[in-house]
């Protein structure tokens, strides 16, 4: 491995001078490069140097382009057995938001620079932050397939990740989303009566459930009534719907749980199966097959919020999505039970939540959890222990 000077004429006879990277990769090929500026190429060099080492170097006309890799990765997705919804979201973010700008560039010219561009490419025409974040998300995916397969030698997103934390507060993304609100992002206790009161039908046993047991949308779709034991009080969840109305296995190993319910919940459920359709399901649609999730939140958790006066200013229902249930359940699982709530530990609420980390739990909802830090609890504490 080498760098050396090359000198010539042009036509001309103008003198022309470049720097010649020529190196042989791990698998014994030979390659050269060729660079106008020194400094340039023995960057390269010496990068070429540790990958050849590591035997993870790609050469340029070995490399294949984002489009190729795009297909393999979801190829391999497929291969996988994601689900159609995951795989359709793979698709949408290689077809209309990678492969437009980022196409024909080849994975051994991806660099942290060209994802920072990315970004500001995709800022421009219009592309929302979330969604910019679940695009980066995609590529680094791609690249990682791309790692697996010796397709590629880094992953430009990740170091880029690594490159951001190294340089501000790693708490700042999570300071800038904002937490979760109580009257805002989730119902109060009070809300949430007012919205059982007022819900309807079908759906009352529906909203309970969703609002006592914290299960996702998707869960409540799937959930049979032989999951369900009406005598010990707790479900399983074992399976989901998708948007797709597709049953399928939960959404991780965290996801398969067992959650306690309390008479509340055990009342509205037995009354609704004296008066269900008599579907497996137990939150069936009129012909007894899954229900949709448009349906659940226009027919029953919006028309509730409005009956119940729970609205914005513009006259829509304050809580428009099944999520805010979700977030009830989880404060009510952390508000002390001298506020009326369980007064769980994290680690329970992660478990009732169907979490994959007790870091995803804290993250969400850490904010909610009692501080410790009560004037009247430490003299309480205190005098328990100096009596």
């Amino acid at each position: 491995m080498s760098v050396r000077k090359r000198t010539w004429e042009t036509t001309k006879g103008e003198e022309r001078t470049a720097w010649i990277v020529d190196y042989v990769d791990q698998e014994g090929d030979r390659h050269i490069e060729t660079f106008q500026k020194k400094k340039d190429a023995d960057a390269r060099h010496a990068e070429v140097g540790v990958g050849v080492r590591a035997g993870t170097h790609v050469a340029p006309s070995k490399s294949v382009t984002v489009r190729e890799a795009g297909e393999s990765w979801i190829r391999a997705a497929e291969a996988a057995g994601l689900e159609r919804s995951t795989l359709d979201q793979y698709r949408q973010h290689l077809d209309l938001h990678l492969v437009p700008f980022l196409g024909g560039l080849k994975l051994s010219d991806m660099t942290p620079q060209v994802v920072r561009k990315l970004e500001d490419i995709l800022r421009s025409k219009g592309r929302s932050a979330a969604l910019m974040r679940k695009v980066l998300s995609s590529l680094g995916s791609l690249l990682a397939d791309a790692q697996e397969q010796g397709l590629a030698a880094r992953n430009a997103v990740r170091e880029l990740r690594r490159n951001r934390r190294r340089g501000k507060d790693h708490h700042a993304d999570r300071r800038q989303k904002g937490r979760l609100k109580v009257g805002v992002d989730i119902p109060r206790p009070d809300e949430i009566k007012l919205i059982i009161d007022n819900a309807q039908g079908r759906w009352r046993p529906l909203l309970v459930a969703a609002a006592f047991t914290g299960l996702r949308a998707s869960e409540l779709r799937g959930l049979r009534w032989k999951d369900v034991d009406l005598k010990k009080h707790e479900l399983h969840v074992r399976q989901r719907a998708d948007r797709y109305n597709e049953i399928g296995a939960p959404k991780s190993a965290a996801a398969h749980r067992t959650v306690p319910f309390g008479p509340f919940v055990a009342n509205a459920l037995k009354q609704w199966k004296l008066a269900s359709p008599g579907s497996e399901l137990v939150f069936p649609n009129g012909a007894g097959n899954v229900e949709s999730l448009g349906n659940i939140i226009n027919r029953g958790l919006i028309p509730a919020n409005i009956a119940a006066g729970l609205t914005t200013n513009e006259g829509k229902a304050k809580y428009s999505g099944m999520h805010t249930l979700r977030h009830f359940y989880a404060s009510w699982c952390v508000n002390p039970k001298g506020q009326g709530g369980l007064g769980l530990p994290p680690k329970v609420v992660q478990e009732r939540m169907g979490h994959s980390s007790i870091t995803m739990t804290m993250d969400r909802y850490g904010h909610l959890f009692p501080r410790g830090d009560d004037l009247e609890a430490i003299a309480e504490a205190e005098n328990a222990l100096m009596a």
